[in-house]
């Protein structure tokens, strides 16, 4: 995990140059498409970025600042005039460019391996908390430059105030990475563990894992969601979100980390559709964000559990792809 250093140097060939093109082509495309499906709350490009930058070589992470960084100067430059000159600089600035600030001494000085060859997991979250803290920071400048272009220069809900959205935008880019790292780092490890053999369709299905989410983890959240959704009963409504961290729990006791990674991202997302529909402003309702923080911390420590898992259970269960 831990890369080289070097960046776009004068000494990179054609193909070198073409494969930073390439990744900054799609590192971008994704980005775009997590960053339509993401709302404060739920910041599905804080788990795509993370990953990207625990994954990548340091030398390729300059791919990820351009893949980033050329859709948010074209929005920048788009709402210029009707957001200001200062909303427009501080938005145009890539957040990645902004993580790497506190990664790449984490990097540095730690593997995101363990001894054993396994993910180094409590480095992953502290690196989730970080970087979440650092986005809140970041999002609230943004939002805070352009509210002063306004007449009043007031907040949309002085109820909420900075502080509100801070806490909003922290939780959202905290839960956003948890939604996805750590189960591209689970299949990544479940891909590894392999040792060159092919990954056929055959054997996916045949995965205890895979398996679990088909049979009995998507349909458990997605009644738990109708429920959720239909009912006008605000306690059944509290009841049915609070649900959605049973199967979590199941997922890890049955498969460790790797099973509350895919439990916890399905779980994410189930809530999220919630809180898009019951939630149509910017901010969703109290009781939903308290849901979220409750996720995020059962993610985080069943996450923490899994890891203590023996080294032999932890390989025959990545090996059960």
């Amino acid at each position: 995990m831990k890369g080289r250093t070097g960046g776009l140097g004068a000494r990179n060939t054609p193909w070198q140059w073409g494969q930073h093109l390439a990744i900054a082509a799609a590192y971008g495309a994704v980005y775009e498409i997590a960053r339509h499906l993401s709302f404060p709350q739920w910041m599905l490009t804080s788990g795509l970025r993370l990953a990207a930058l625990l994954l990548l070589p340091i030398r390729y992470w300059p791919a990820l600042a351009l893949g980033e960084g050329l859709p948010l100067l074209e929005d920048s430059v788009a709402n210029a005039h009707d957001m200001g000159l200062p909303w427009a600089i501080s938005a145009s600035v890539p957040m990645v460019v902004l993580w790497m600030a506190a990664l790449k001494p984490m990097r540095r000085r730690w593997s995101a391996y363990d001894e054993r060859g396994g993910v180094r997991l409590p480095l992953i979250l502290a690196a989730a908390l970080v970087t979440a803290v650092i986005t809140a920071i970041a999002t609230l400048l943004t939002a805070l430059a352009a509210i002063l272009q306004t007449p009043t220069g007031a907040w949309p809900d002085p109820a909420t105030g900075p502080m509100g959205y801070f806490l909003a935008y922290s939780l959202g880019a905290y839960l956003g990475a948890l939604t996805l790292t750590p189960t591209i780092l689970a299949l990544h490890e479940r891909f590894r563990s392999l040792r060159g053999q092919p990954l056929t369709v055959a054997g996916i299905v045949r995965s205890p894992l895979f398996k679990d989410v088909v049979a009995w983890l998507l349909p458990t959240l997605a009644a738990l969601l109708w429920v959720s959704l239909e009912t006008h009963d605000d306690f059944v409504r509290q009841a049915a979100r609070l649900a959605l961290l049973l199967p979590v729990l199941a997922m890890a006791v049955r498969h460790g980390w790797h099973g509350t990674a895919i439990g916890g991202m399905a779980a994410s997302v189930a809530l999220a559709v919630d809180a898009a529909v019951t939630s149509p402003g910017l901010l969703a309702e109290a009781s939903t964000i308290r849901v979220e923080a409750v996720l995020a911390l059962v993610i985080s420590g069943s996450l923490l559990v899994g890891y203590r898992v023996p080294a032999a259970r932890a390989a025959a269960s990545a090996q059960r792809l």
